[in-house]
């Protein structure tokens, strides 16, 4: 087994590089073991700077390795799920031609997870995985991937397609326009029950705005598809992809999220599940939510804010999912999604993935819930789900609990600390 170290404050060593074309990473690694044949994990995001990602400097004080690679372009119109595909497989090639790497556990944390649970999906199994005829669009990778040891999920959303689909606002009107919108189904309209403190919608909305949203989603993507048939038969506007606007559409922050502004909605686990607390103390009971009511404030009629502006090409391959009859969610789940027809939803793609898989939730984050679904669909013979009693999407205590402060200790301690136990356990280098 590699040494581990247990201090905390242990120093860590800090490289930059390059992988591929032009991603760049930091490689963190304990001092004085940077010739040690160590568990390295690779962490990345779909979209986002993951540079100075926390994970990097708390796992190589606990004694691993870890590279944070960014994909080369945040959410870029021409830069589609299979280019930054392309980008871990550099990343991981990059690592395994050192001799101080042993084994390569990924990390994706919230939409990383949908880049990570399909590289290694793919890499298990080939891409004919995602090529077959219920797929929105069939991944056109070729290339042999090499995967990873495992795979760790820390506060996984449902994935980059389920989030567009819960950003949709289904009062939108015409698709041209982010200002006509139908009052019945407006999130923000008092007379449906919403309240900038929190709202409390009724069941009967609550039902009419999910429909609608279902609707909507299968629309666009039904429009979305008819013009990749008009670009591929040479009839569309340009040869090679299409501008797509979206209106009232935008993953920024929690717009239209019924969830984030009703937190009953989404707010425990179906059954019992571990979940850690800040005293140190292991339960396992039903998991329940501590997070507050999130945005009161629409950004509907906004064009930089409200809508979502891709390419036909990118949204059918990153953002597209298929709803069916009685789409929606409650309490404790989403249901009437149809996780088999993308490769952009981690729920479907870990059902082609067989190396041990950690799954862990946060508890004051609204993506939480998650968890449950990516763990109950996992193939992984070896499996492990854990929830964070008190820890946001970004790993921190709560916020929202100002009146009882430290109540939940030190959160990104206790993650981090459980997540070097599993990689312990699992991997030798």
């Amino acid at each position: 087994m590699p040494q581990k170290l247990s201090n905390r404050e242990n120093p860590v060593r800090v490289t930059f590089l390059r992988v591929g074309e032009r991603a760049p990473a930091l490689i963190y690694e304990p001092e004085g073991l940077d010739a040690q044949r160590l568990t390295t994990v690779l962490v990345m995001h779909s979209d986002e700077d993951y540079l100075t990602f926390p994970t990097g400097q708390e796992l190589a004080r606990r004694g691993f390795r870890v590279m944070c690679a960014n994909v080369p372009v945040k959410e870029g119109l021409f830069f589609s799920q299979n280019d930054k595909l392309r980008t871990v497989k550099s990343a991981i090639e990059e690592l395994r031609r050192r001799d101080n790497v042993g084994n390569i556990v990924l990390m994706g944390h919230s939409g990383g997870a949908t880049l990570l649970t399909a590289y290694q999906a793919i890499a298990e199994n080939g891409a004919q995985i995602f090529q077959g005829p219920e797929m929105i669009y069939p991944c056109p990778i070729s290339d042999a991937l090499p995967p990873a040891d495992g795979v760790m999920l820390l506060d996984s959303n449902w994935g980059n397609a389920a989030m567009q689909l819960f950003s949709l606002d289904p009062a939108i009107i015409d698709e041209a326009s982010g200002l006509r919108l139908n009052a019945d189904l407006d999130l923000f309209n008092p007379a449906n029950g919403f309240d900038p403190e929190g709202s409390l919608f009724p069941e009967d909305f609550i039902h009419r705005f999910q429909q609608a949203q279902g609707k909507r989603n299968n629309e666009i993507l039904c429009y979305a598809k008819s013009r990749l048939k008009a670009i591929e038969a040479g009839l569309g506007d340009y040869s090679d992809d299409e501008s797509l606007t979206i209106p009232s559409a935008n993953q920024v922050f929690f717009n239209n999220k019924l969830f984030a502004q009703d937190i009953r909605l989404m707010s425990h686990t179906k059954r019992a599940h571990l979940l850690l607390h800040g005293d140190g103390t292991r339960t396992e009971e039903i998991v329940r939510s501590v997070r507050g009511p999130e945005n009161p404030v629409s950004l509907t009629h906004s064009l930089v804010d409200g809508a979502r502006i891709m390419t036909v090409r990118n949204y059918l391959s990153s953002y597209a999912v298929r709803t069916l009859d009685g789409y929606g969610f409650d309490d404790c789940g989403v249901y009437g999604i149809d996780w088999e027809t993308t490769y952009a939803c981690p729920p479907g793609n870990v059902r082609h993935i067989r190396k041990p898989m950690l799954v862990m939730g946060m508890t004051a984050g609204w993506e939480f819930l998650a968890a449950e679904t990516i763990y109950d669909m996992a193939a992984a013979p070896d499996k492990t789900i854990a929830f964070v009693e008190g820890a946001d999407h970004k790993f921190n205590p709560a916020r929202k609990c100002e009146a009882h402060p430290g109540q939940f200790g030190d959160t990104m301690r206790t993650l981090h600390d459980f997540v070097a136990e599993w990689l312990t356990e699992r991997f030798e280098s």
